[in-house]
């Protein structure tokens, strides 16, 4: 567990993406996608996690649900 919480952590140290940038490009039908937007989305998605995670926690859960977010 200790191992997989300090990957999470070296993988946003690091600046990887939680996100692809191949499938969001393949998302968009109409645009071309700039590439300061796979940053930007790329944080939002975490934001949204961190909240979801503090809601389920918040409901004395240890399980994100689709409600959460």
């Amino acid at each position: 567990m200790a191992a997989r919480k300090k990957a999470r952590r070296s993988a946003k140290a690091s600046g990887e993406l939680i996100i692809s940038k191949s499938r969001t490009k393949n998302s968009v039908r109409k645009c071309n996608v700039g590439g300061e937007f796979y940053s930007a989305l790329d944080k939002k998605v975490r934001e949204m996690i961190a909240s979801a995670e503090q809601r389920a926690l918040g409901n004395k859960r240890k399980t994100l649900k689709a409600v959460d977010l």
